[in-house]
């Protein structure tokens, strides 16, 4: 169809490309939204949930953590449990970009902007 256009027809076949990484990145970004990932400390005592893209969006505290004396002990189980739910919420969107850029026939490694 566009053979005898020469580089243009290279450039317009780029642009369905752009056109259509474009439109993966919308979808998967939506994805990481959606997807919800969860964090534990203290076996499970404390769980964090979050996107994939990192947004806190609750806690689980069991009352059994609730002692006075140990303030200090329930507030590092927190910050433990978010830490882990932000770390795997980075590896999921980590994993989804790589099936992205694989699928676009991208080299692997290849760093999006905005995701």
């Amino acid at each position: 169809m566009l053979k005898g256009l020469g580089n243009l027809g290279d450039m317009a076949k780029m642009m369905k490309k752009a056109q259509e990484m474009q439109g993966k990145m919308a979808a998967l970004q939506s994805e990481l939204e959606n997807t919800v990932v969860i964090g534990e400390s203290g076996a499970g005592l404390v769980k964090a949930r979050a996107t994939a893209k990192g947004d806190l969006t609750g806690l689980d505290i069991d009352p059994s953590i609730f002692n006075p004396d140990e303030k200090e002990v329930v507030e590092d189980l927190i910050l433990a449990a978010i830490k882990d739910a932000q770390s795997k919420a980075a590896q999921k969107s980590k994993e989804e970009m790589e099936k992205l850029t694989s699928e676009l026939g991208l080299p692997a490694g290849m760093d999006i902007p905005g995701l």
